[in-house]
């Protein structure tokens, strides 16, 4: 065993111990009203991108804070590795949703991380347990209507990451870059009382490779899934949240949160939908309801 990596801590993070272990005894801030909570049977979120300017921390600390799950499934980029060796930027709003995920994990709540390309530093550590969150390579959940969907990141089915990985660094740098201008554009429309709308996403619809990529990446997961045998898939990867069939395969987005600000949302009957929490996000109005997107309805 002189290979095993080493014990995991939480020294890569920039908050303290102290802050680690009290987070289920201290209420995280800009906790819902009583009766607004949503129950979940699963919660499902990946490419949050902590550690990176164009994470929306804040919305994401409220969409955990205002809904419970039994099983909250943590699907790779949670933290920005590739960031961390460039410039990390934290704030206190990162930190509430590093809080909301320990207080879920220390109330009970099944939380298992299942790292990507962007922490892919955590990977060494799959199959143990820290602060009782699960980090595991991949697994199959079973749904409450007993449908059997692998949850896994996604980048290994990425051709630029398996073939060039050189070019996903500078794509990257790119990318960044079109999140900064989407950050302002949102800037801009919240001085308008405006909700909050993706530049960056909105573009990524309109350029034809971007559409080709995500209908390749997608059947390419449907092929591998089907392969296993198994019903479907939960992945992330391309921040491009989705409910589709492929011949057959279940295949679910769960998007980002960088972008659209979206989950995979599982009911105790095991349908599946997405939700769009930004839409219930306007500048200085009152609170709205979040906005659902139901799938659409699912061969027996």
């Amino acid at each position: 065993m002189e290979n095993a990596p080493a014990p995991f801590r939480f020294t890569a993070f920039p908050f303290t111990a102290a802050e680690r272990f009290q987070a289920a005894a201290r209420p995280p801030a800009a906790r819902p009203a009583t009766g607004t909570y949503r129950r979940h049977r699963t919660i499902f979120i990946s490419d949050t991108h902590l550690g990176t300017a164009g994470c929306k921390a804040a919305l994401l600390a409220q969409f955990l804070a205002a809904n419970h799950c039994d099983t909250l499934y943590l699907i790779g980029d949670i933290i920005d590795g590739w960031q961390l060796r460039r410039r990390w930027h934290w704030n206190a709003a990162h930190d509430r949703v590093v809080r909301e995920i320990l207080t879920k994990a220390a109330a009970g709540t099944r939380v298992v991380f299942v790292p990507g390309n962007h922490d892919e530093l955590f990977r060494p550590y799959c199959g143990q347990t820290v602060q009782g969150i699960e980090i595991l390579a991949d697994c199959v959940h079973r749904t409450a209507n007993g449908r059997a969907l692998l949850v896994t990141h996604g980048d290994q089915f990425d051709s630029v990451i398996a073939c060039a990985p050189w070019l996903a660094h500078l794509g990257d740098h790119a990318y960044t870059l079109a999140l900064r201008l989407n950050d302002a554009v949102a800037r801009a429309r919240g001085l308008f009382g405006l909700s909050y709308w993706s530049l960056s996403l909105w573009l990524k619809h309109k350029i034809k490779n971007a559409v080709q990529y995500i209908g390749r990446f997608e059947e390419a997961v449907a092929r591998d899934v089907k392969a296993r045998g198994l019903d479907g898939v939960v992945c992330g990867h391309i921040h491009h949240a989705a409910i589709r069939q492929f011949d057959g395969i279940l295949y679910c987005n769960d998007g980002d949160w960088v972008e659209s600000c979206t989950a995979l949302v599982e009911d105790a009957r095991g349908n599946l939908e997405i939700l769009h929490w930004a839409s219930a996000f306007v500048p200085r109005a009152a609170p709205a309801r979040a906005r659902i997107r139901k799938a659409a309805p699912l061969p027996a």
